[in-house]
């Protein structure tokens, strides 16, 4: 359930598809309706009744305004047909139109019930420009970890090339199969198809959620990485700012040692550490001394424990991010991967 404290202006707009009733189909904007009184004697106010956002259709064409509302009389949210007659509503408090719930077929309505999508800016507007950080450093340096943390604490999103990769072959997307061949063959996934991925991702993340910043974890790997990031973003684009993880090798091989006792990777091995080294200095580093030489790459010593290294993170992304989220305490999720609190023990 999505709970919005206080009053807010309405900013939001829903796309409603696949419903029994075309007519119900299409895009719905923040209501502008003037103020009148609801059945429940609530007198309403822009983008608003009831208390709650509601919506008419960008078309203007619903007898009905606004066109999606809260009913506190039937404690629930209704979508209308073009007519007036109320088509699929859901019983819930819920402060905006569920998501995740199938909808119920109204008395004017047809089946199926529609899907209900909010996005958090102008679906018919370029998406708002994402706000990037690269985080590069060596395996075990610890950016898997630290993205995670800033994911929990500070509301940022943690984006990792390798898992959009495999998100996308699970997903059947229009690469899945350029992608298997690629990884079938033993050879790297094309530059363009990873960072058209992330550019996706992020558009994604922005207007469903209305988040903007991202973290992108392991990437650009090498310069063909970036040069493929300028094909898509444009060479116009301010280049992201780089959060190097820097770490001595014999700390990386004794983190990646003691990883090994309990995690299922594969590489996790002195002789797999020392080629994903030997590779990380041969293609990788060459990049962070590009983005050092533009005044663009932060160094983070992650030789030193978690929550020091945790704190710098923190306040290399202040600027970024809202002050309560860098206030608020620790999560228990938080303090795990911190090394605060144990892992809970499997039952």
């Amino acid at each position: 359930m999505t709970k919005i404290k206080g009053f807010v202006p309405n900013t939001l707009f829903i796309e409603v598809s696949g419903a029994g009733l075309p007519e119900v189909d299409g895009l719905y904007v923040p209501s502008q309706a003037p103020p009148a009184k609801s059945e429940s004697g609530v007198v309403s106010s822009p983008g608003y009744w009831n208390g709650k956002m509601a919506w008419d259709r960008a078309d203007g064409k619903a007898a009905r305004s606004p066109a999606i509302s809260y009913s506190n009389s039937y404690a629930s949210w209704r979508i209308c047909r073009l007519d007036g007659h109320l088509a699929y509503e859901i019983t819930c408090d819920d402060e905006l139109p569920p998501t995740e719930r199938e909808w119920n077929v109204y008395k004017m309505g047809v089946a199926p019930a529609p899907k209900v999508v909010i996005h958090h800016c102008d679906p018919r507007e370029p998406c708002p420009e994402p706000n990037v950080v690269y985080v590069l450093g060596g395996p075990g340096a610890g950016k898997g970890t630290m993205c995670e943390l800033a994911q929990i604490q500070l509301g940022w999103t943690h984006l990792s090339t390798g898992d959009l990769l495999r998100a996308e072959q699970n997903a059947g997307g229009s690469t899945t199969e350029v992608i298997k061949e690629y990884i079938a063959a033993g050879k790297l996934v094309p530059n363009e198809i990873v960072v058209r991925l992330l550019k996706d991702a992020m558009e994604r993340t922005t207007r469903t959620t209305g988040k903007r910043n991202f973290l992108i974890d392991g990437f650009p790997r090498s310069l063909s990485n970036l040069e493929a990031w300028y094909e898509v973003f444009g060479r116009e684009a301010e280049l992201p700012t780089m959060l190097y993880f820097e770490c001595p090798f014999d700390v990386l091989e004794q983190r990646i040692l003691g990883r090994a006792r309990y995690s299922d990777r594969a590489d996790d091995n002195v002789e797999a550490m020392k080629l994903r080294f030997e590779t990380f200095k041969a293609e990788t580093l060459p990049t962070v001394e590009l983005f050092k030489s533009k005044g663009k790459c932060v160094e983070i010593d992650t030789s030193q424990d978690r929550e020091a290294v945790y704190a710098l993170l923190r306040d290399q992304l202040a600027r970024y991010t809202e002050p309560r989220l860098i206030d608020q305490p620790l999560t228990q999720k938080a303090e795990i991967l911190l090394g605060l609190r144990p892992y809970p023990k499997d039952e």
